[in-house]
């Protein structure tokens, strides 16, 4: 799929998110000057089309009372993989779980799983209910605590011209 114009000024009006309102799509397509329906369509269609791949809120954890962040990477064995990884990524306090190829000899960790808490007794706790689920498969471990927040972008066009 490509984008057309209409595409475009939809993803141009995005970039920054969606107005924060009961009703984001009508008020896009007011600003826009089109119908709910065909903002919701075109998003669809995007989003189908893997043109994006996604609508979400993306919110500031520190605000939300949050401050102990940690990535926790595990290596796990390949042939349990993507049964564990579903079952991790299905947890309520895991807001990123994916699957990256081991560095070896330097880094043995195949799944990361973003862990969030208000203390780090609270993430270590949650962290030693990943490594029971995780079981026989698991054969190392580590985390990675954030230190910071890194400015969180969607997707920007560059303008034409």
């Amino acid at each position: 799929m490509t984008i057309d114009a209409t595409d475009r000024k939809i993803i141009e009006a995005t970039q920054a998110g969606l107005p924060l309102s009961p009703t984001p799509y009508a008020d896009l397509g007011a600003i826009l000057g089109l119908d709910e329906a065909e903002i919701h369509t075109r998003l669809t269609a995007m989003k189908e089309s893997s043109v994006i791949r996604r609508i979400a809120a993306a919110p500031n954890h520190y605000k939300l009372g949050m401050t102990a962040n940690g990535m926790s990477v595990w290596d796990v064995a390949d042939d349990h993989l993507s049964e564990l990884g579903q079952k991790i990524g299905a947890l309520p306090y895991v807001t990123h779980c994916y699957e990256r190829p081991r560095a070896l000899p330097d880094w043995p960790y195949n799944l990361f799983a973003m862990i969030h808490g208000e203390t780090s007794d609270e993430v270590e706790e949650k962290r030693a209910e990943i490594t029971a689920i995780l079981g026989d498969a698991l054969r190392q471990k580590d985390i990675l605590y954030s230190t910071r927040i890194l400015k969180k972008t969607g997707l920007r066009l560059r303008k034409k011209g």
